[in-house]
């Protein structure tokens, strides 16, 4: 299990508790208010869970795979360093403490 840092839409901060193995979709949306929605749960067919993580820890994540790329590039504030879908992103040890904040609501 490790921890990670969000900053919500409302600027609020959190520090959550994420199972290693687990997305980290389901504790932004289920723990943050001023989260994410994730309408599709977890499935990789909307954008709902778009989060921005920071540069040194977007490095650590495993490369996006052509679908989550599409539907981000589809987003009104896509970045092309920091934008990742919640849903694809899965805890391990080495992201223990990373820091990510959630899109802006489209």
């Amino acid at each position: 299990m490790g921890k990670i840092h969000v900053t919500d839409r409302n600027g609020g901060e959190h520090e959550l508790e994420v199972q290693n193995g687990a997305s980290l979709m389901e504790p932004l949306r289920d723990e943050v208010d001023g989260g994410i929605e994730a309408l599709c749960g977890g499935m990789c067919s909307c954008a709902t869970c778009h989060v921005f993580v920071e540069p040194q820890w977007f490095a650590k994540l495993e490369p996006r795979q052509d679908d989550e790329l599409e539907l981000l590039e589809g987003t009104e504030c896509f970045e092309d360093g920091t934008s990742r879908l919640s849903c694809q992103i899965i805890m391990r040890d080495d992201l223990d403490g990373m820091r990510l904040t959630v899109a802006p609501e489209e």
